[in-house]
C-alpha cells in the first residue's frame, strides 16, 4: 500500500485517470464535431466532449488555452493556425504520435499523458515549453528533449524506460518525474543542478547514488524500489521531503545532517530496532513520519515513543498527534 501523503504530479494524474470510465468500441460509436461558438475566446474547454477529430479550429485567432482531455482523438492535426496557444491538453485520448506542432512556437505547457505514444519527437520548434507531460504512454527511451532549454517540469512516469539519459544540460529543469518505469540505476543527472523535485518511485533501484550534484533538491521520492540502506545524501542538505517507503531498509541512519527535513516516509520497510529510530532526534524540523508496517511499529507504545524521540512531530502515519 503506497503512502497517501503529499501528491506529486504523476500521482495526481494517475488518480484522475482512475476516476474516468473505460473507453470501448460502443462508446466511440457516436462522436461529436467541434463547433466554435466564440472565435474571440482565449480559453476553450472541450474535455469529455466525445470528440473524435481535431478540426474546425481555424476561427480561434486569439486562443491561448485549449483543453481536449478525455476524448477519442487519434491524431494531432489541424492546429497549425493556433499560433497563440500557450497551453494544450490532450490527456487521455488515443494519440500514437507527437506531430503537427511546428507552428505552436508560443506553447509553454503540453500534456499528452495517457495516450499510445511510443517515441518523443516532433518538438523541435517548441522551444518555449516549460511543462511537458507524457506519462502513461509506451515510451522506451528519453530523447529529443535536450533542446528544450526552458523546460522546468518533465513528467515521464508510467512508461517503459530502463535508463535515465539524454537530459544533459537541461539546467532549467526543477521537477523530474520518472516513477513507475523499469529504471535500475540513478545516473546521468549531474548537470541538472536546479532540480528541486526528483521522483523515481516504483522502479528497480538498488542503491541511492549519484545525487551529490543535486544540492538544491527539496523533495526526493524513492518508494517502492529495492533499496536496502539510506546512503549518499551528504550533499542534499536542503531536503524537506524524503520518501523511502516500501523498500527493504533495516536502519535509519545517514540523515542526521538533513536539518531541513520535515516529511520522512519509511512505512513498509524492515526496521526492527528502536535504537536506530532514535537517530531522528537530530532532525529538529521533522513534522511527519510514516513508519507503519515496520516490525518495530508493533510495539504497543509505538506512538508515545516516537513522540518522545521526535518532539516536533505533528503527525505519525495517517493520524495527527494530540
Amino acid at each position: 500500500m503506497s503512502s497517501p501523503k503529499k501528491e506529486i504530479e504523476g500521482d495526481k494524474q494517475a488518480e484522475t485517470k482512475d476516476e474516468e470510465p473505460e473507453k470501448n468500441v460502443e462508446s466511440t460509436a457516436t462522436v461529436n464535431e467541434i463547433i466554435i461558438i466564440d472565435p474571440e475566446t482565449y480559453e476553450l474547454d472541450l474535455n469529455h466532449g466525445r470528440i473524435g477529430k481535431m478540426q474546425n479550429l481555424e476561427p480561434l485567432l486569439n486562443i491561448e488555452r485549449l483543453y481536449l482531455r478525455w476524448n477519442f482523438i487519434k491524431k494531432i492535426e489541424n492546429i497549425q493556425t493556433l499560433t497563440t496557444l500557450v497551453e494544450l491538453e490532450l490527456y487521455d485520448n488515443q494519440i500514437s504520435k507527437i506531430e503537427n506542432l511546428e507552428t505552436l512556437v508560443n506553447l509553454e505547457m503540453l500534456d499528452l499523458s495517457f495516450n499510445k505514444i511510443k517515441e518523443i519527437e516532433g518538438l523541435q520548434n517548441n522551444l518555449n515549453l516549460k511543462k511537458l507531460f507524457i506519462s502513461s504512454n509506451k515510451i522506451h527511451k528519453i530523447k529529443n528533449v535536450k533542446h528544450l532549454k526552458n523546460l522546468q517540469l518533465l513528467e515521464l512516469g508510467d512508461n517503459k524506460l530502463k535508463e535515465i539519459n539524454n537530459l544533459e544540460d537541461m539546467s532549467s529543469l526543477t521537477h523530474l518525474y520518472l516513477g513507475k518505469n523499469k529504471i535500475g540505476k540513478i545516473q546521468n543527472l549531474d548537470t541538472l543542478t536546479n532540480l528541486t523535485c526528483l521522483s523515481l518511485q516504483s522502479n528497480r533501484l538498488k542503491e541511492i547514488e549519484n545525487l551529490d550534484k543535486l544540492s538544491n533538491l527539496t523533495e526526493l521520492y524513492l518508494s517502492e524500489n529495492l533499496l536496502k540502506k539510506i546512503e549518499n545524501l551528504d550533499n542534499n542538505m536542503h531536503l524537506e521531503t524524503l520518501d523511502l517507503a516500501q523498500n527493504k531498509i533495516t536502519t535509519v541512519d545517514n540523515i542526521q545532517h538533513l536539518s531541513e527535513l520535515e516529511e520522512f516516509w519509511m512505512n513498509d520497510n524492515e526496521i526492527t530496532d528502536w535504537t536506530t529510530v532514535e537517530n531522528l532526534k537530530h532532525n529538529k524540523k521533522i513534522a511527519t513520519v510514516y513508519f507503519e508496517r515496520n516490525p518495530f511499529a508493533q510495539d504497543p507504545m509505538y506512538r508515545p515513543k516516537l513522540k518522545r524521540i521526535i518532539p516536533s512531530l505533528s503527525q505519525i502515519d495517517a493520524t495527527l498527534c494530540r
